[in-house]
Parts: structure tokens; C-alpha cells; sequence
């Protein structure tokens, strides 16, 4: 799916970030990236990137966030078997890709510093783990920028359902039904049940009706409380411990277990898959979850193509 990238601002009003602009911004990136490796370094990789995470699922018609966003990630998707196998080419790409998002943010107020990369994100491909890169803002306009490196070539629907599996896993840490809830800091509650909001837009074209009977008012409660701030340590638990009882992490996952067994792949067990099955999506969840993944940035581009157009800054 390729849109024009229509003139505008990344932050256009009140500091919310417009997630169009900034989704079409890591594609510009990518594509500036492969450029640059291919006419530094002779190597040549197709890339795939957008954002990673839902907040432009609930974003206004204009693609506007509707809540200040102070994460920004995005997922990454290169080739096996190529040259970046390589450790020094792999930090050619890294060195690159850091320089590139620094320069590039720079022009909206953020001072990107401090690249770590290398990490081996849990519960992703043994044999060849997603990895991660993150740089902080300096100038505190948000707290951090992070790319999720996946090792097979995708589109960028491909990778975003795909890694719903591990990203399920990781919500199961603390919502799993048969231990205790567990006591943790507020902020990671708040940032667990985001991810609980993400999960369940991101997947509900493929949710069983009868689970999305037993979940919406949950949902919608919870993204009530979500966009008003939810500052208070009583509201955070209570939340929390509404999606904990309600076992919602097991119908998400319900969603992806069916469509991946009947192909002979056990999503609980996703860390073994063979490596050609990275970024593997069945035809089943393609249809219903595609279009709907899609949806929102035909919408932001037909309202913001309607919209005056200002210069790009």
C-alpha cells in the first residue's frame, strides 16, 4: 500500500504527533537507508518499515494522535541470506540507520542521541532473533525512538501480524490466569495495558465473536480511562487487574493459535520456528486482518488530502 506523502508537519498542533506523517516518515527513512548502503557499501537490501504499535488505530480522522505519544517505534524487515549476515556490514546498517533517524527527527525538534543496538528481543526467532535499535531524545519532546530489526522480507501488514505472536507472549508475563497478578510499577502497568488496547485493535477482524461479546465493554472502559490519562495508581490496578480476571490475553491469542496450527505452527512455541517462517502470515489471517490494518491510512490520507495544503517542514 503506497501513499504520496502529502506536505505537512509531524507535530502540527498541541505536541500530539500525527501518526500518517510519522508512518510514511519511516518509510522515507528506510528507503534513504537502503540508498545509503547500497551506494556506501555496495550492498544492496530491500527494506520494509512503518510504525509498530496501534495508536493510529484510535488516532483522529486526520491521523493526529489523540494522546501525547512519547514512544515512538517502528518495525523494520530485512532479507536473510544476504551480506548483513556479516557483522561489520550489520553495523554499517545500524551506524546508518542511526545517523539517518537522527538527521531526520532533528528537523521537528528532537535530538536523537546515545544508539544501543544489538539487544535479542525475547521471544523472537532463536536462530535469528529480532534485534533492536533505540536512540533517546535529548530534548525531552518524547522519551525515546525504537526500531525492531526482523529478520524476513515482508510488507509491512506481514510483519505487524506476525509479531503479535511474540508481543502476545510478552502480555503474558503478567496476565498469565494461572499465577498471581503481579505488583509492578504504575508506568509499566499503564504501558502493559496499552499494549492490551494495540492487541486487541490490531487483531479484532480475527477475535471470535463470542470473545469480542466478553471483551468490548472491558475494551472500551478501559480505553475511556486510557485517553483521559489515567493518573491515578487505584485506576492503573483496577484496570489492570479487569484484564488479568478476564483472561483477554488467551483470546488474542486464540485468534492467531487456529489459522497457525492448521498450517503445522504452534504460535506458543514461535521462538523454534524455522527461519523461513519469520514474518509469516497465513492466507486465513491476511484477508480478515490486512484491510483492516490498512483501513485508517486511507482514511487519514483522504481527509488530510481535503485539507488545505501547508508547507512541509
Amino acid at each position: 500500500m503506497q501513499y504520496k506523502i502529502l506536505p505537512g508537519h509531524l507535530y502540527p498542533k498541541d505536541n500530539r504527533i500525527n501518526l500518517y506523517y510519522f508512518h510514511n516518515l519511516l518509510k522515507v527513512i528506510g528507503e534513504s537507508v537502503a540508498l545509503q548502503l547500497s551506494q556506501q557499501h555496495k550492498i544492496s537490501v530491500p527494506i520494509t518499515t512503518g510504525m509498530w504499535g496501534g495508536s493510529y488505530m484510535v488516532a483522529q480522522d486526520d491521523g493526529q494522535a489523540k494522546t501525547n505519544v512519547v514512544r515512538l517505534y517502528s518495525i523494520v524487515n530485512l532479507p536473510q541470506n544476504n551480506s548483513l549476515n556479516k557483522t561489520e556490514n550489520f553495523e554499517c546498517l545500524m551506524e546508518i540507520y542511526q545517523h539517518t533517524l537522527h538527521t531526520t527527527f532533528k528537523r521537528y525538534g528532537l535530538n536523537l542521541v546515545d544508539p544501543r543496538w544489538g539487544e535479542a528481543i525475547p521471544y523472537s526467532n532463536r536462530e535469528l532473533p529480532t534485534t533492536a535499535l533505540q536512540m533517546w531524545d535529548k530534548n525531552k519532546k518524547i522519551n525515546f525512538v525504537r526500531a525492531f530489526f526482523v529478520w524476513n522480507e515482508a510488507t509491512w501488514e506481514e510483519s505487524i501480524i506476525y509479531d503479535m505472536i511474540r508481543n502476545i507472549k510478552v502480555l503474558k508475563e503478567l496476565l498469565n490466569i494461572n499465577t498471581r497478578p503481579q505488583k509492578k510499577e504504575n508506568s509499566e502497568l499503564k504501558f502493559l495495558l496499552q499494549d492490551v488496547l494495540i492487541t486487541y485493535f490490531t487483531l479484532h477482524a480475527a477475535l471470535t465473536a463470542d470473545f469480542v461479546e466478553h471483551a468490548e465493554p472491558i475494551i472500551k472502559e478501559l480505553f475511556s480511562k486510557f485517553i483521559k490519562g489515567m493518573h491515578s495508581e487505584e485506576i492503573i490496578e483496577e484496570q489492570y487487574h479487569k484484564v488479568y480476571s478476564n483472561a483477554l490475553v488467551y483470546g488474542f491469542e486464540e485468534a492467531l493459535q487456529i489459522p497457525y496450527k492448521k498450517k503445522g505452527l504452534d504460535v506458543q512455541n514461535v521462538e523454534d520456528w524455522p527461519v523461513d517462517k519469520i514474518n509469516y502470515v497465513p492466507n486465513e489471517l491476511k484477508e480478515k486482518l490486512v484491510p483492516a490494518l490498512q483501513a485508517p491510512w486511507q482514511k487519514f490520507h483522504a481527509n488530510l488530502e481535503k485539507k488545505p495544503q501547508v508547507s512541509n517542514h
